[in-house]
């Protein structure tokens, strides 16, 4: 009986696979940017080498050490997939940064930073790189090699004048906090900038942190991309749970707090020396990533930050579209 019942499953498998092998690739949709339409993917591709003698851009994400709560290493690779499939990047990963060197990012044409150098935001021990490593980042950047800095690479560093300089701004503890909703709309303040031309003016994040009342090195000249909007209403315990402490984030406290009911940067770009810095708060997790919002900022940020330009199209739910005169709600 138990081989009858597997001869009839491997049969039915067989079949199946035979009828999915039936369908002609060139009938399955494609998207704006050309890419076989298929649903999101449970198991996260394996990115292939590319041919070294293609031109593209050459990308190195820095990490190596994050949060307990961020999947560092599904977001690399997702992030990896990401930037590969435009065609326009490759992309490497270094998780042993501690002495890295200026002559080792010289070969990439911009630095991608995932990294947290903690597992708990709480605990006093850090993994920092070494002086010489902090400055052969300063260095690059300095020198006219591009930076993004993205999501986690916020929470630490705020006691590094120099570090949150490169940034733009840090997260700062008993000050900055992460607003309640995991999913929440992103707006873009700058239409006429290259990375955000031709995007929607809202698009949405799913898991996701809204850091707010960040603190801006004072030296930074930072131009803001996107932002969101840190809503008091979302400090009740019924909307903000468990997680949020009921008298720390009382009525009268939240009333207090900077940012509050108040748009707080979350995307920036600006000029470090030389160089280009994109600077990107979202990006928690794979999932978010499968956005079209988050993931067009990303691409064509990182192009951005890389050579100044974006040739990138915006992905299909990030893409700007016409609303007729009699249906405009905002000017």
């Amino acid at each position: 009986m138990r081989f009858m019942a597997s001869t009839i499953l491997a049969s039915m498998t067989l079949s199946l696979t035979v009828a999915a092998q039936e369908v002609p690739v060139a009938d399955i949709p494609t998207t704006v940017d050309s890419q076989p339409y298929a649903p999101p993917e449970t198991v996260q591709r394996v990115v292939t080498p590319v041919v070294p003698q293609e031109d593209l851009i050459d990308v190195l994400i820095i990490s190596g050490e994050n949060t307990y709560e961020h999947d560092w290493t599904g977001v690399n690779n997702r992030l990896r997939t990401h930037l590969k499939d435009t065609g326009r990047f490759d992309v490497r990963v270094v998780e042993d940064f501690e002495f890295g060197t200026l002559e080792m990012l010289r070969k990439y044409d911009v630095v991608f930073l995932n990294y947290a150098s903690r597992w708990n935001y709480g605990d006093e021990e850090q993994t920092l790189w070494s002086p010489e490593t902090f400055q052969a980042l300063y260095d690059y950047v300095d020198q006219g090699g591009g930076l993004v800095a993205f999501h986690s690479s916020f929470t630490w560093g705020f006691d590094i004048p120099e570090y949150q300089r490169l940034l733009g701004a840090t997260m700062v503890p008993g000050e900055s906090r992460r607003s309640p909703p995991d999913g929440f709309r992103v707006r873009m303040t700058d239409a006429d900038h290259p990375i955000t031309r031709g995007l929607r003016r809202y698009v949405w994040s799913f898991m996701e942190d809204m850091y707010t009342n960040m603190e801006f090195a004072p030296d930074a000249d930072v131009t803001v991309l996107a932002t969101g909007f840190d809503d008091s209403a979302n400090y009740t315990p019924e909307m903000a749970g468990p997680k949020y402490d009921f008298e720390a984030y009382s009525a009268d406290n939240v009333a207090r707090m900077e940012g509050m009911d108040a748009a707080n940067p979350l995307v920036w770009v600006q000029d470090y020396g030389e160089g280009r810095v994109f600077s990107i708060t979202l990006g928690h997790g794979p999932d978010t990533l499968m956005f079209d919002g988050v993931r067009t900022l990303i691409v064509r940020g990182t192009e951005w930050a890389a050579t100044g330009e974006v040739t990138i199209p915006p992905y299909d739910k990030a893409a700007a579209y016409d609303i007729p005169e009699e249906y405009r709600t905002e000017d």
